[in-house]
């Protein structure tokens, strides 16, 4: 079937770089003669009908800007058959040829399902801060995330070595350590505590203290929220040490904020291979950067649980402390 029309749309957390790419999308599909259809707030949007035409113009002045203009939310309604049916309903009665999903493994399975429900042609674009999507080398947004948590935690390095206190300072990270360990490798922090490693608090306080008596006189714990939460853990190392902690959570000010250069390129070009993997009969797949290049993997292989190298990144990070 020739495709003439497609939906895009971006779902579960926004990510730094989801404007650029609806923008990547929308031009480049408008050059190739497809019509582009926008869905506002996800798989929601498709359910309920919030769709709109876009045009060049529609996508003026959006590529450094964070957040995504299509809006997302999650979507418990899309998990039932009855969801699934009315927004199969509303891609007929729209004439949407395929989808175009840009988000996580979470949407990136949503696809899936639908496709093999439906048979609606879908193809993946990797965005979610937490780099959690499999097969690939780094999704749009969390190269931003890192360096937005990055500048923070360089902030707060000038107050904990001015006032030699310890710092524990909360990262985003569910269910996967991968910011937490870039972010403490990049920042030189003395420990990281992630979801993939059970944290051995009394180590950590033993080291502290160790280092306390040598002259160390400021020290930095990165956590991954998913693992464990900055206050607890600045609290039990302060009963354990009798030294001065204070927690820091960064939040979700890592989701938004300007895409940094890589992002809003990667977004471009997987923009772009998308649209292409969709004029060339392709379906059921994601589009991503591997080894430096464009690849195309299953849409089942990219949700697998994504394997970090955990160990050689943690004993990297305790070897330079």
């Amino acid at each position: 079937m020739a495709i003439r029309r497609i939906g895009i749309l971006t779902a579960g957390g926004d990510a730094p770089g989801m404007n650029s790419c609806i923008r990547g999308l929308v031009r480049y599909g408008l050059n190739s003669k497809l019509e582009v259809m926008g869905i506002f707030r996800g798989w929601y949007g498709l359910i309920n009908e919030e769709l709109k035409l876009l045009s060049h113009r529609s996508v003026s002045g959006i590529i450094n800007l964070g957040g995504t203009m299509l809006k997302t939310a999650r979507c418990a309604e899309f998990k039932a058959e009855e969801g699934q049916r009315r927004a199969f309903e509303t891609v007929k009665k729209n004439a949407i040829d395929a989808l175009v999903v840009i988000g996580g493994d979470g949407s990136f399975r949503a696809a899936r399902e639908f496709y093999k429900k439906y048979k609606v042609s879908c193809i993946g674009i990797p965005a979610s801060i937490d780099n959690d999507i499999n097969g690939i080398d780094v999704t749009i947004g969390s190269d931003t995330a890192i360096n937005t948590a990055l500048y923070a935690l360089d902030n707060i390095r000038d107050t904990a070595t001015s006032m030699e206190r310890i710092f524990v300072v909360e990262v985003m990270g569910r269910s996967s350590g991968y910011i937490a360990l870039q972010v403490a490798l990049a920042g030189g922090c003395e420990e990281v505590i992630i979801p993939e490693r059970s944290p051995d608090l009394g180590k950590i306080c033993h080291d502290i203290v160790q280092g306390n008596l040598r002259g160390k006189i400021s020290w930095i714990i990165i956590v991954a929220e998913g693992a464990a939460r900055a206050a607890e853990v600045a609290e039990k190392i302060n009963q354990m040490t009798g030294l001065e902690t204070r927690e820091i959570v960064l939040g979700h000010i890592q989701r938004g904020g300007r895409p940094t250069a890589f992002s809003r390129t990667l977004a471009l070009t997987l923009a772009q291979a998308a649209v292409d993997c969709l004029l060339s009969g392709k379906t059921d797949m994601a589009v991503g950067l591997k080894d430096g290049r464009i690849i195309e993997i299953d849409l089942e292989f990219a949700i697998k649980k994504k394997d970090l190298p955990v160990d050689k990144l943690y004993n990297l990070i305790k070897i330079l402390t």
